[in-house]
């Protein structure tokens, strides 16, 4: 900005010198030397002359001398940011290609999880319910990484639906077919099932105790329980309870059930 404020001054003045003697600078300062080497001036003469010279020199304005050393740093500067702004033109290609090549790679796995996924449900889904058909269909969204999941299902005897219209026991061993459906394709060392079998009857309860056994035996996943139904609780391996002996104190409880089947058999 400064090298350009310089430039322009420069050319100012220019202006201002052919507008005052009706010449180029260049060819002012060469009839200016001619002068003085053709007439060498009397005192008042060089008084005139030296008075005019003033004159003119205060029409141009002021100069800075600096002006072209100064256009020479900052071309030098802008050089180096141009190459600076090409430098970073290639990194954001360079990151937007990666970008890309990620998210093409997650799109392939996704849907081929997604289609493991939605195999598994479907099996566990008529296993639980002992019929029916469901399935699991990304919506809202042509690419994978945005859309969203919706889950179909049909329970034996029952029109085809999405979930949030079914029963809370129909959605609880709905989601538990998701659930397990997940764990088959990608198991987890820990899995924790907070009171899924609240809403379920003991019929319900007993195929979800099932699946759960069998899930144990296809899977090296732990699972951990959370639960008030009698019915699963006998089908777990450990019960861990709470009981307060005296108030404000608590005491955790934990019972081995095949020892104490061992016990009650011997």
């Amino acid at each position: 900005a400064r090298a350009e404020a310089a430039a322009e001054k420069l050319a100012e003045s220019a202006a201002n010198i052919r507008e005052t003697a009706q010449m180029s600078p260049e060819e002012l300062g060469r009839k200016l030397t001619d002068d003085a080497i053709a007439r060498p001036p009397d005192a008042a003469g060089a008084e005139s002359l030296l008075y005019g010279l003033e004159r003119e020199r205060e029409a141009l304005g002021a100069v800075n001398l600096r002006a072209e050393e100064e256009a020479a740093e900052y071309g030098d500067r802008l050089s180096a940011m141009k190459t600076e702004r090409i430098d970073l033109t290639q990194a954001i290609a360079k990151l937007r290609d990666g970008i890309d090549e990620l998210n093409a790679e997650g799109r392939e796995r996704l849907i081929a999880a997604f289609d493991v996924i939605n195999t598994n449900f479907k099996t566990l889904f008529e296993a639980l319910f002992g019929g029916g058909q469901a399935e699991l269909k990304l919506v809202e969204s042509d690419d994978p990484l945005e859309a969203g999941l919706e889950i179909y299902a049909c329970p034996p005897g029952k029109r085809l639906s999405v979930m949030s219209l079914m029963s809370g026991g129909e959605q609880a061993l709905t989601a538990a077919a998701l659930i397990f459906g997940v764990f088959l394709a990608n198991p987890a060392p820990v899995c924790v099932l907070d009171e899924v079998d609240a809403p379920l009857d003991d019929a319900n309860v007993d195929r979800f105790c099932r699946m759960l056994h069998e899930m144990r035996s296809r899977t090296d996943t732990r699972f951990i329980v959370i639960t008030h139904n009698p019915v699963t609780m006998s089908r777990m391996d450990r019960l861990y309870g709470v009981t307060m002996p005296e108030r404000g104190m608590s005491q955790l409880v934990s019972v081995d059930l095949q020892q104490a089947e061992e016990i009650v058999t011997a």
